[in-house]
């Protein structure tokens, strides 16, 4: 496997892992060092990539990214009772263009999940989720996209990319093959009305950040048919973040941060996941702890994923129908878990992309609704962007 764009964990990082308890988890890792190279993949579950790339952040200030801190933090933790094998293979430094580093980050991924890999990836701006939406190119036909932050980035699609506006380029450039972005804790004054509804009109899913931060379990479906979880830091109130990640009095707790990152974990389909618009500084303990306990979290929930939605077998599931107005709405509850889908119907003569995706996730809560008359509204935006 030829990845000699990436460079080791630094001299330093390594040094202070051997300070570390034996159970700790850096001597669990299996690091990519200066001494002995890329390590051995060989039952390797997840692995952990550095992006040192922000040139395409809109308030590019020509400051360097590094990672150490958060190594040093994370690998000072001590992991649950699990049973995956964690790589770190180092950082990718930027590379002579933007597009140089894009192209390092699409083999990357494309390399780790073409063999069952996980990537972690720490970066550097967000317009890096694009570099990873375009490493699905040669692996799936329709990728789902869930993007936990402030801002929909969805921008001007006719100029240069940058980190807030890399999903307008996802929704025009070919090969087309996004079929449903989702943004989780939006907060409606960072984002103009025309953007909203463009969000709208395309029936893809926005979820403000009350709605979330009132029932974090709403997170979960979302996260249940999601291949890219993206996250962007800026979505981390002020008061959880050293000084230099510092962004909006209002966001997400770092309790829900984890609880978002640990459902991003337990999704059977997610197989990439990035951290975001990570801004060093000196006095950064606070941070590093935050995204070090997010990844630990994401860790905690690939240990805790659960196979329950085989459908073919009567006896893992429940099926439960209810008639509302002139729609008859099939809900699906497995047996292992509890959790809950809701059936898409087909629509005849109609290029439907959702024919390996005709059970939604939803929640107990769509069901209950359902029985009283009211039909889910992921149900409602799903059935209509079936019928285009």
């Amino acid at each position: 496997m030829n990845f000699n764009f990436l460079t080791p964990v630094s001299d330093a990082v390594l040094a202070h892992n051997e300070l570390t308890a034996q159970q700790a988890l850096g001597k669990k890792i299996k690091v990519h060092s200066r001494q002995n190279g890329i390590p051995d993949l060989e039952n390797v579950k997840m692995a952990i990539i550095g992006v040192q790339e922000n040139r395409n952040d809109v308030n590019y200030m020509g400051m360097p990214i590094n990672f150490d801190s958060i190594r040093k933090t994370l690998y000072t933790l001590f992991p649950g009772n699990w049973h995956t094998t964690l790589a770190d293979l180092g950082d990718i430094e930027p590379g002579e263009t933007v597009e140089d580093t894009y192209f390092a980050i699409r083999t990357a991924i494309t390399v780790l999940v073409e063999k069952k890999i996980i990537p972690i990836v720490l970066g550097g701006s967000q317009d890096l989720t694009y570099a990873n939406y375009r490493a699905y190119d040669s692996l799936l036909p329709m990728v789902n996209v869930v993007s936990v932050d402030t801002n929909f980035d969805l921008g001007d699609a006719n100029l240069p990319i940058k980190n807030n506006s890399y999903v307008g380029k996802v929704i025009v450039e070919e090969p087309y093959n996004l079929f449903n972005y989702t943004t989780i804790g939006y907060q409606t004054y960072f984002n103009s009305q025309e953007e909203i509804d463009l969000i709208e009109k395309l029936y893809f899913e926005a979820y403000r950040l009350g709605d979330i931060s009132g029932d974090i379990n709403k997170v979960e479906p979302l996260m249940r048919d999601a291949h890219i979880v993206s996250v962007d830091l800026k979505s981390v109130r002020a008061s959880e973040v050293s000084d230099n990640q510092k962004y909006s009095p209002n966001g997400f707790s770092g309790k829900e941060i984890c609880a978002i990152s640990r459902y991003a974990g337990i999704s059977n389909k997610v197989s990439s996941f990035g951290i975001y618009e990570y801004h060093g500084s000196k006095n950064d303990s606070a941070s590093s702890m935050l995204i070090a306990q997010m990844i630990w979290y994401f860790i905690e929930g690939v240990n805790c994923r659960v196979k329950d939605d085989d459908f073919n077998n009567e006896n893992h599931y429940q099926k439960y129908n209810v008639l509302v107005e002139d729609d008859e709405l099939i809900f699906y509850k497995s047996l292992k878990t509890g959790r809950w889908w809701i059936e898409i119907p087909f629509l005849p003569n109609v290029n439907n992309k959702l024919k390996k995706h005709t059970l939604l996730p939803c929640m107990h809560s769509d069901y209950v609704h359902a029985t009283q008359g009211e039909i889910p509204e992921r149900w409602y935006k799903a059935y209509r962007k079936n019928s285009f």
